[in-house]
């Protein structure tokens, strides 16, 4: 079974989600109806794990969300991941 990842990056008004490994990339909104909708795709998807950054709050909600549809879910810290990055030589910020 292929594992699948994927990342969500969170805004104040919207959610950017990127898969692993097929490169499918879109935008959501962040209301309980959109929220619903992403939850349902992202579980079609039986990821592995579904990561995303502390961003001051904005990422409890939907969190809880995909918790509560028993997904798994981590949240990590947005130094960490950047420190990581500059480890590996990745130096320019990019959120394409």
């Amino acid at each position: 079974m292929k594992k699948v990842f994927i990342g969500i990056d969170i805004a104040k008004d919207k959610i950017d989600i990127s898969i692993l490994p097929s490169g499918e990339c879109w935008t959501a909104g962040i209301t309980p109806t959109a929220l619903s909708e992403t939850i349902d795709r992202l579980t079609a998807l039986k990821p592995t794990n579904i990561v995303m950054e502390a961003t001051g709050g904005y990422e409890t909600r939907l969190a809880a969300s995909l918790a509560t549809a028993g997904l798994p879910v981590a949240i990590v810290n947005p130094r960490q991941v950047r420190d990581f990055a500059r480890a590996l030589g990745i130096l320019a910020k990019t959120d394409v």
